[in-house]
C-alpha cells in the first residue's frame, strides 16, 4: 500500500498495512506519519515508532512535532481495531494475546527500514496499554531498539498483582468460555474531561474513534493484558535503555474533583514506578509533577516539563 492524505492534515500521510485475518475477518493496522513540506527532503537516521493506548488512537500532533524538531523521523501506529484501522464488522479493541501485535509492529519497522535503511536508529515510544505492548515486545526482540520511551505504562492492574491473583481465575474461566462478554464498564468520563477542549482540556479528537465511556472491555482482552502485567511482576531482561514517565500523583474516585486536571485519574503511579525498574537493566524513572496521564496533552507548561525530560534523557542514553 502506498501513502495517502490523512485526517490529521497536510503534515499527515497514512498507510494501511494489511495483516493476516482472524475469526471477524479482514485485519488491518494503519501506520502514520508526520511529512511536514522541506526545502531538501531528507533521509534522517533516526525515528520514533508511537503506539497508543487502550480505546485510543494517534492524534497528538504535538508529540510529532517535538520528535521532528530534533532530527527523527515520526511515525505512529494505529493497532488492529483501534481508530484509523477499525472496520465496522470488528469488536474495538479486541485482541486475546498481546503477541498477535508483533505483526503489526514488524510490519511497520520493515516500512521505517525501507525509508531509513537498514542502519537507522530505532526508538519505540509507548502510552498506557501502548506501553505494556512495547515493553513485552521489546523483551522478544533485543537488539532491535536504540531506547524505549514510555508514558504511563499500564504495567500492572490497579489495586496492585493482589487484585491480580485473586481476579484472575474468575477472568480467566468468563475469557474461556465468552471471550468477548463485555464486563461493567467503570470509566466516569474524567480522564476525557480533563483533555476535552468542550469540557476544559485543550484537545479535540474523533469521539468515535475515541470515546467517552470507553470502548467495552472484555474478558478475552483483559485476560490478554493480566498475562502481560504476570510478565512483567516476573521481571523482564530488555537491553535497551529505557525511560518511564509518569505524573507525581494519582487520583482514582468516583467523584470529579477539579484536581483531577493536575493528576493521572486512570493508573496508580506508585505502581508504575515499582514494576518500571523491573523491565531491564538500564531504567530511568521521571515523576512529572501535575502530569495528566497522557503526559503530552497535560497543561502546556507540564508537557514542556514533560518534553524537557525527555530531551536530558536522550542526551545522556538514547539513539544508542
Amino acid at each position: 500500500m502506498t501513502w495517502e492524505p490523512d485526517v490529521l492534515g497536510p503534515d499527515y500521510v497514512a498507510r494501511t498495512l494489511q495483516l493476516r485475518p482472524d475469526d471477524e475477518g479482514p485485519v488491518v493496522a494503519t501506520l502514520v506519519k508526520y511529512a511536514p513540506p522541506a526545502p531538501e527532503p531528507l533521509r534522517p537516521s533516526r525515528a520514533i515508532l508511537y503506539i497508543h493506548g487502550w480505546s485510543d488512537y494517534f492524534f497528538q500532533t504535538g508529540l510529532a512535532e517535538f520528535w521532528h524538531a530534533r532530527g527523527a523521523a515520526f511515525y505512529a501506529l494505529d493497532l488492529r481495531k483501534y481508530g484509523r484501522s477499525l472496520r465496522p464488522h470488528q469488536t474495538p479493541g479486541y485482541i486475546d494475546d498481546l503477541d498477535a501485535y508483533d505483526e503489526e509492529l514488524e510490519a511497520s519497522l520493515d516500512v521505517l527500514r525501507a525509508e531509513l535503511g537498514v542502519h537507522a536508529r530505532l526508538m519505540v515510544m509507548g502510552h498506557s496499554t501502548g506501553g505494556l505492548i512495547a515493553a513485552l515486545w521489546a523483551q522478544r526482540h533485543p537488539d532491535e531498539l536504540s531506547g524505549l520511551v514510555l508514558n504511563s505504562p499500564w504495567l500492572e492492574l490497579q489495586g496492585s498483582s493482589v487484585l491480580r491473583h485473586l481476579s484472575g481465575p474468575a477472568v480467566a474461566r468468563l475469557a474461556r468460555f465468552q471471550p468477548k462478554a463485555p464486563l461493567p464498564n467503570i470509566d466516569p468520563g474524567y480522564y476525557a474531561r480533563t483533555i476535552d477542549a468542550a469540557t476544559g482540556g485543550e484537545w479535540t479528537y474523533d469521539t468515535t474513534w475515541r470515546p467517552t465511556p470507553s470502548f467495552p472491555v472484555r474478558a478475552g482482552w483483559l485476560r490478554a493484558v493480566t498475562i502481560g502485567h504476570a510478565r512483567i511482576a516476573r521481571g523482564l531482561s530488555i537491553d535497551a535503555p529505557i525511560v518511564m514517565l509518569c505524573s507525581s500523583r494519582t487520583i482514582i474516585s468516583p467523584r470529579w474533583s477539579e484536581d483531577m486536571r493536575s493528576a493521572d485519574v486512570v493508573l496508580d503511579v506508585e505502581l508504575l514506578t515499582r514494576r518500571a525498574v523491573q523491565l531491564g537493566s538500564h531504567v530511568t524513572v521521571i515523576r512529572v509533577h501535575d502530569g495528566l496521564h497522557e503526559l503530552s496533552l497535560s497543561p502546556a507548561p507540564v508537557r514542556m516539563r514533560f518534553y524537557a525530560e525527555i530531551d536530558r534523557w536522550v542526551s545522556a542514553y538514547g539513539w544508542g
